[in-house]
């Protein structure tokens, strides 16, 4: 058997094609060396296996196991819709918590925000108007956030 000038040689028993040494037995889809020439996968309704899992998920649908964290440092609760992180407070017990003790500040030292929550007990609440003002807007906004700049969960 003759080899073209361009072209690798091939082993004794393999058929002539392109190709390097020995890769007729490797198939790109992770078959075991050996197995066989590659075959061309076959497409349609998934057989008693299943869909193959993307990367990123552990094998056989394995949940981690409690208390491992698996999340980003940054966001430990995710992110919103926009890509901003949530924050570990939530903005229903900092709305109630500035309605019901807002002229103490409370919801205001909730959220890590020690200069309002000041401003707030030296006022008693911009006598009740500021605290039942802070607390509807808490409960209604979308984009309120804690000390750390993360928006508020819930």
């Amino acid at each position: 058997m003759t080899q073209p000038p361009n072209q690798p040689p091939q082993p004794p028993n393999q058929p002539p094609g392109y190709g390097y040494p020995n890769s007729g037995d490797q198939n790109p889809y992770g078959a075991a060396p050996g197995a066989g020439p590659y075959q061309q996968p076959q497409y349609g309704y998934p057989q008693a296996g299943g869909y193959q899992q993307a990367g990123g998920y552990p094998p056989g649908g394995a949940v981690p196991p409690p208390g491992s964290y698996v999340g980003d440092p940054n966001a430990p609760y995710g992110y919103d819709p926009y890509g901003r992180p949530y924050s570990d407070k939530s903005k229903i017990v900092a709305g109630v918590l500035s309605i019901f003790l807002g002229y103490l500040g409370i919801g205001r030292f909730y959220l890590g925000h020690v200069g309002l929550g000041i401003a707030q007990l030296l006022t008693c609440g911009g006598l009740g108007i500021w605290s039942l003002i802070d607390g509807i807007v808490l409960l209604t906004s979308n984009n309120t956030t804690d000390s750390n700049g993360r928006i508020l969960r819930g």
